[in-house]
């Protein structure tokens, strides 16, 4: 005979404290991002870090509730709004503190000045040659000595004003 009892208890009961977890989750989210934000550059037109954080733990601290490692969806649920939270708040003060912007938000980065390429600059952000030249075809541009000014964005996409022809 099959048994479809199932243990309510284990399923929603948090086994850990629900403020750890909230630590716990904060913990992490500061930790990870602090990391990827020293170590990970601008990718051309890629998403921004706190969006690959939010993806990443959301997985984990999702996936981790739902087969029981956490032994409780109550704390799966507790860790997944707590990195909703904390990816909300540093939005919200990203647009309101100039000096949480800098930090999510890098400032645009001059990569052509006058038709000359800042080749330190290009190597600071780890973007090569041919993907300068690659971003400047695709705003029909054939030179980089028909630039004015070119800059790489804070979300990675490169903006362009053109030489009067």
């Amino acid at each position: 005979m099959l048994n479809f009892e199932l243990p309510w208890h284990e399923i929603f009961a948090p086994t850990h404290s629900l403020l750890e977890m909230l630590v716990r989750g904060t913990i992490m989210y500061f930790g990870i991002f602090i990391l990827m934000r020293l170590i990970l550059k601008r990718q051309t037109g890629g998403i921004s870090i706190p969006d690959v954080l939010l993806v990443v733990l959301l997985a984990d601290a999702a996936q981790n509730g739902m087969a029981g490692e956490y032994r409780s969806i109550t704390e799966g649920l507790v860790l997944v709004a707590t990195i909703i939270f904390w990816n909300l708040a540093i939005d919200w003060l990203g647009y309101h503190v100039p000096f949480v912007e800098r930090l999510v938000r890098p400032p645009p980065l001059l990569l052509i000045k006058n038709g000359k390429v800042l080749r330190r600059h290009l190597r600071q952000e780890l973007v090569t040659m041919d993907e300068l030249l690659s971003k400047l075809r695709e705003e029909g541009v054939d030179s980089p000595a028909d630039v004015i000014e070119a800059y790489i964005e804070g979300d990675g996409n490169i903006s362009v004003k053109k030489k009067e022809k």
